[in-house]
Parts: C-alpha cells; structure tokens; sequence
C-alpha cells in the first residue's frame, strides 16, 4: 500500500528533498538508486544533483507514477533518469554500481523489506551507502499508521541483519528520521 503524496507542494512544506539528499551526502557524478521512487520526490532533485555525470535510477511497481515520473524529468529536460517498472524485491539493478541506494518513507511498505536491503546491498559499490529515510514510529499529523511504521531501532536491526553497518541514525525534520549504513567490509 502506497501512501503517495500527489501534491508535491504540500509535502514540501514538511520536507524539504534537496536538503535531505545534500545532508546524505548525494554529489555530483553519484549513481543514485532510489527504491520505491513514487512520483519522483526524491528522484527527481537527485538527478538535479548528480548531474549530466550521474544517474538517477527509480525503481516502483506503481506504473502511473513512473509514468508521472518520466514526464516531469523530460519537462525538467533531466536526460538522467531512468525508470524501471518492478518490485523492489525482485530486482538489483546491477552488481556494484551504485555510490547511493535510498529508500525514502516507504520501507514498511515493502512486501519484504529483507529482500529489497539485500538487493540494495548488491547494487552498492564496496564504498556506496544505505540512505532509509522514514516516519518515525508515533503520531504525526499525517502519514501511515503507526502500527505499520518501523521504530529507529526496528529499521536498524533489519538493515544490520541484511549485512549493512550502521553509520549513523539521525532526526530529518519533525516527522522522521534518517539512518545511514554502509558495506561491511
């Protein structure tokens, strides 16, 4: 179940995309793999950052939205994104490739979360990075249940036992939090 927020100028007034992936350390060049893309919150001022040198790859089983997703970057004329039409469960994009796979607000809403870190893992370069963005686990005046959402401490061991190392697990505004990890070595 997807809880997408079509009006993206709503949901700016209570996150703020650019710095999110400026405080995750997104850069020029990167190759950013976004799990769950949606509509393209975050895709899209991803491949803003990474640039004509990066690559900005979304993946969703939501077809209206990637399609949603392709149209506002042909309008931005953002040449580097691509989309691909899955589960994130089922697919790795590739084998090593990827500075940074991000999963914002819409790791509860996996099937199995499990998979779709190890996918993630795989995709990773040795020296890339986890980003979970995610609702904090208590009544906020929107967003998913409560029921359904992952604690900081629930979100971490399930990146921990998907063969992650924690780095850091920090607030992102009133209503989340961000948990970096990156490869055991």
């Amino acid at each position: 179940m997807h809880h997408t927020y079509r009006n993206e100028g709503e949901r700016r007034g209570w996150q703020n995309p650019e710095q999110i992936l400026t405080e995750a350390g997104v850069r020029a060049g990167d190759v950013f793999i976004d799990l769950g893309c949606g509509f393209g919150f975050f895709a899209l001022p991803a491949a803003k950052i990474t640039g004509s040198e990066g690559l900005v790859c979304g993946v969703d089983v939501d077809s209206e939205a990637l399609e949603e997703l392709r149209t506002q970057s042909e309008r931005a004329g953002l040449g580097n994104i691509r989309v691909k039409l899955a589960a994130a469960e089922d697919v790795s994009l590739c084998e090593r490739c990827a500075d940074i796979a991000f999963i914002g607000i819409a790791l509860h809403d996996f099937k199995d979360p499990f998979k779709v870190l190890q996918n993630a893992k795989r995709a990773l370069k040795m020296d890339g990075r986890l980003v979970n963005l995610d609702w904090k686990k208590e009544a906020t005046p929107f967003g998913p249940p409560v029921n359904i959402r992952f604690s900081e401490s629930e979100a971490a061991s399930l990146i921990k036992s998907a063969g992650f190392n924690v780095v850091s697990i920090q607030d992102s505004g009133p209503y989340h939090y961000m948990i970096v990890a990156n490869l055991l070595p």
